[in-house]
């Protein structure tokens, strides 16, 4: 494991002269973390002053701090590594809670800061305050509150908060650098979000060329802690025994495994990989469309028999959060006799069968059972036909149907370049891209944590600043529309892409169980809608296009991802009544 040693900082730059300003950005810098997204306001001076003037950060600028939390979430993503995001005291904090519960879930290390009113002017009537302490405490890994400095303002303090002067400035020192290190442990060692509060009482715009203060030796471990003394050997006898084993794969960093691993598990006969796009793992003997595998056995007459028959007896999971609906139903009523999950950080129990947590790495883990040698089996085969069958209808169900959001997602998909990062907006967008083969090269990414479509541009658009190649966005209309304010910011990259499906409203919600053709579902469910993005464009500096038909998007794809000194939107028109019904009749098609 990496150890940061944190030092004193001797280089002579500009800091706020508030001790807790200075201790929270000697902190992060000592700990490596040197990306800061700043969103606007009067409060959080004292740390912006501190952070913009020394040149190891790296900071941006973003208005919404929605946005913000989402752009810095994105940033984290590509880069491995923390990302803070900063805001003034107030409502402005609660808007990065969306962002925050999906680094939870996604296991994204986001630093929150933010600035707040001294204790004595809460809850008094005072304007832009509410309740900082502790507001995201079900989704973060830990809420450091630092106390107020009694060194700064100290007439104020006396006047009004004379409760604050049972703490020596000493003591309160003390304990916000013990809160600073419990938290920054949190977010390097588990990978979790994290919260520091600093209250602050004006003055605010002073600055120092000085330190102000000594801060002690500290260590913070990067990586996850894992899980020591495992004993392999039962589990590797447990998996050589048995002749149905499957392994699901979500959401996961490309290169989760390595390619001496792939291999054995695709010429294992007895093991059957279901492989998400999200996942990025490819191998010709893996399964990654995972609803086209599924489907045609659902829909068969004797489906109860065949799924008894491929009811797999071990069960490893591997990866985040899983997106096909019709896996979970299958292992939820086909339960294995042994679920493992992998992973240095969470385990959920999807399936409710989960019987253990492997705190490893999963390559480590899959080289000690693996070893134990293959297993006669004829467990894939089944699975194998099935997958033949519907890579052979598939082309032909494209071949009949009309311009729609399935046949503009397999041209789309087709022709993304070599190498691009492409990132997926939620839901039906990531649902649909399931369906088609993927370029092995491309980078696939998606908020799954909580699976939200509030900040899917925002995420991509913070995942391009630092990414070596061009970055794709593939998103609905309302994900679009939702996220709009994301346009706002001067980093995106001329380079970066957006693919928008407009099919006029929420497509996925006619699919769903209870759809009616009422005036009610079309406003309170599919909430459908007139508007495009060519205005939205305009006023953000994007080159734009719209098609809507399949010789318009074959046409518009030869140039889109040429290059160019603006960054381009291509939005794709689509048949609102129409796409729900050539989605479910593929299912059929298949089967």
């Amino acid at each position: 494991m990496a150890v940061y040693a944190l030092r004193r900082i001797f280089v002579v730059m500009k800091y706020s002269d508030i001790p807790s300003a200075q201790t929270v950005v000697f902190y992060l810098k000592a700990v490596g973390i040197k990306h800061i997204v700043i969103s606007p306001g009067s409060r959080n001076a004292p740390l912006i002053l501190s952070f913009t003037k020394d040149d190891w950060f790296s900071c941006y600028s973003i208005v919404d701090e929605r946005v913000g939390g989402f752009f810095a979430l994105g940033m984290a993503k590509n880069l491995k590594e923390p990302v803070a995001v900063l805001c003034t005291s107030g409502s402005a904090l609660l808007n990065y809670h969306p962002a925050i519960s999906e680094a939870y879930y996604s296991e994204i290390p986001l630093v929150v800061i933010s600035a707040d009113r001294p204790s004595y002017k809460i809850d008094i009537g005072d304007g832009q305050t509410i309740l900082q302490e502790n507001v995201f405490t079900k989704h973060i890994g830990y809420a450091a509150n630092l106390k107020q400095d009694v060194s700064h303002a100290t007439e104020t303090v006396q006047r009004f908060g004379p409760n604050l002067l049972h703490d020596t400035q000493q003591q309160i020192q003390v304990h916000n650098e013990t809160e600073l290190e419990k938290a920054l442990s949190s977010c390097l060692i588990e990978k979790l979000p994290i919260h520091i509060n600093l209250p602050f009482e004006e003055p605010l715009y002073g600055t120092t060329t000085e330190p102000l203060i000594a801060i002690p030796r500290v260590e913070a471990y990067s990586g996850n802690k894992e899980v020591s003394h495992i004993d392999y050997g039962t589990f590797a006898e447990q998996w050589k025994k048995s002749k149905r084993k499957m392994i699901l794969v979500g959401v996961a960093q490309p290169n989760l495994l390595e390619s001496e691993i792939l291999e054995a598990l695709g010429t294992d006969p007895s093991v059957v990989v279901f492989t998400e796009t999200t996942s990025n793992l490819q191998h010709p003997n893996f399964f990654p469309s995972i609803d086209s595998i599924i489907a045609p056995i659902e829909k068969s007459k004797d489906a109860t028999e065949k799924f008894e028959s491929l009811q797999p007896e071990i069960l490893i999971t591997l990866g985040g959060l899983i997106v096909s609906k019709k896996v979970k139903a299958f292992l939820r009523k086909y339960q294995p006799l042994e679920h493992w999950h992998v992973s240095q950080g969470k385990a959920y129990d999807t399936f409710f069968c989960l019987k253990k947590h492997f705190k490893t790495n999963p390559n480590a883990f899959l080289k000690a059972i693996i070893n134990s040698g293959q297993t006669i089996s004829t467990y894939r085969k089944p699975w194998l036909k099935v997958k033949a069958d519907y890579e052979v209808l598939l082309p032909e169900y494209l071949e009949k149907i009309p311009f729609s959001d399935f046949s503009a997602f397999a041209l789309v998909q087709k022709t993304i370049p070599e190498h691009y990062q492409v990132h997926l907006a939620n839901s039906s967008t990531v649902r649909y891209s399931q369906l088609f083969d993927i370029n092995p090269s491309l980078d696939i990414f998606c908020n799954r944590g909580t699976s939200g479509s509030d900040g899917s541009t925002s995420t991509a658009i913070g995942a391009a600043v630092h990414h070596p190649s061009p970055t794709l966005l593939i998103t609905g209309d309302l994900s679009f529309f939702y996220d709009s304010n994301a346009l706002w910011n001067s980093y995106t990259r001329s380079d970066f892409r957006i693919v928008v499906l407009n099919n006029e409203g929420g497509g996925i919600f006619r699919i769903l169980p209870g759809k009616e053709e009422t005036e009610d579902f079309k406003t309170y469910f599919e909430t459908s809608h007139e508007l495009e993005a060519n205005h939205l464009a305009q006023m953000f500096g994007f080159s734009y296009q719209k098609v809507g038909t399949k010789e318009e998007l074959e046409q518009a794809l030869t140039t889109f991802y040429d290059n160019g000194k603006q960054p381009k939107i291509l939005e794709i028109m689509t048949p609102r009544t129409l796409n729900n019904k050539i989605l479910l009749d593929y299912f059929d098609f298949i089967s």
